[in-house]
């Protein structure tokens, strides 16, 4: 069969039942009239993908900036979907669990990878603990990283894992060691159709470098931020404010965001790299940034949700012999509760302003 946005596999399965193009369009306004919330986004991206347009609109997560909305093209998907089958070799009959919302692309991506390479999927409402209340075998699942922190006691029953839509903690990877499951952290965003690279987290010494997908090129520009050259999932070249060391056209090091990026009295910070080294000393939800200084140009701050003994936190800092003493915040803040992007992810920008930073 020729993969195509207008066929669907016929090895497809969702929930344990065969569903051809007229089946899956009947389906799909079931679940938009009569279905849960979280079904009801199934419903309604189905029609989508069902209709007679060659491409449908997605919103962007607003992590990084306002939330848009922008237009792919659904052969970029179909494409997206092959690569992902290739490079991980999920074939026809793979056995996948859909746990994140069809609101966002990678919920998306689950399904199109399902129809086009013939997979047979289940849906489970998405929560913080997918697995708790199935002892099935999966193939292939993809989580957030909260979903898999809640979820280590089940992940036996993963054969391959994708992780991705914000970074893996420090304390995350240590525990995924000791897990069986092959599992990789992915990059991407919306604008790439999800992955474009992936790096498995090995049980031995850590490898930092993504590696990419079939089909992609990279290189960087002068602000040494990741360019992507990726013709079968984007028309446009994708210039991206992340801060990269390039290893090869296939090959980086992921560094942090440029637009993060704190110049304390001429210092260049990656907060990214900063709150890795800081995580060992701080269990909840933490950020540092740069807010405005007089002398410095940029005073660098941390942020941590919840209640924090600060002079104790900032003493325990100092202790620290990984980070430089440029590293270590001038002032420490704390907020009662983080404020949240609509797919759960930490909004800095707004969170800095209840403090009136920015």
């Amino acid at each position: 069969m020729n993969p195509s946005y207008n066929n669907i596999h016929p090895k497809f399965k969702f929930n344990r039942f065969h569903y051809n193009c007229l089946d899956l369009k009947e389906l799909a306004y079931s679940l938009v009239k009569e279905g849960k919330d979280y079904e009801k986004s199934i419903g309604n991206f189905l029609m989508d993908w069902l209709d007679d347009s060659d491409s449908l609109i997605v919103h962007t997560s607003g992590s990084t900036g306002v939330p848009k909305a922008i237009a792919l093209k659904k052969e970029h998907m179909v494409n997206s979907a092959l690569a992902t089958g290739a490079f991980f070799k999920m074939g026809p009959g793979t056995k996948a669990l859909q746990c994140l919302s069809a609101d966002h692309i990678a919920g998306k991506m689950m399904l199109v990878r399902a129809m086009v390479l013939g997979w047979e999927i289940d849906l489970v409402e998405p929560s913080s603990n997918p697995l708790q209340f199935t002892s099935k075998n999966y193939d292939f699942v993809a989580m957030v990283p909260m979903q898999v922190q809640a979820s280590i006691p089940y992940l036996n029953q993963i054969g391959t894992l994708i992780i991705g839509g914000a970074p893996i903690s420090p304390e995350l990877k240590l525990d995924l060691n000791k897990v069986d499951t092959r599992i990789f952290e992915t990059y991407g965003m919306t604008e790439t159709i999800t992955h474009i690279a992936v790096k498995e987290l090995a049980k031995g010494p850590e490898d930092h470098n993504f590696k990419t997908l079939p089909d992609v090129v990279l290189s960087r520009d002068d602000r040494d931020c990741l360019v992507i050259e990726a013709p079968k999932v984007s028309d446009a070249v994708i210039v991206t404010n992340d801060v990269i060391n390039l290893i090869s056209p296939t090959e980086f090091q992921w560094l942090g965001r440029y637009d993060n990026v704190i110049n304390s009295g001429g210092v260049k910070l990656i907060p990214e790299q900063l709150e890795s080294k800081l995580s060992i000393l701080i269990k909840s939800r933490f950020f540092v940034a740069g807010i405005p200084d007089a002398y410095l140009g940029q005073k660098l701050i941390l942020v941590v949700e919840g209640n924090e003994d600060e002079n104790q936190l900032s003493q325990d800092i100092k202790s620290l012999n990984t980070i430089s003493k440029y590293e270590i915040p001038k002032e420490i803040f704390s907020v009662p509760q983080f404020v949240e992007t609509a797919s759960g992810k930490v909004n800095r920008a707004d969170t800095l302003r209840l403090l009136n930073m920015e």
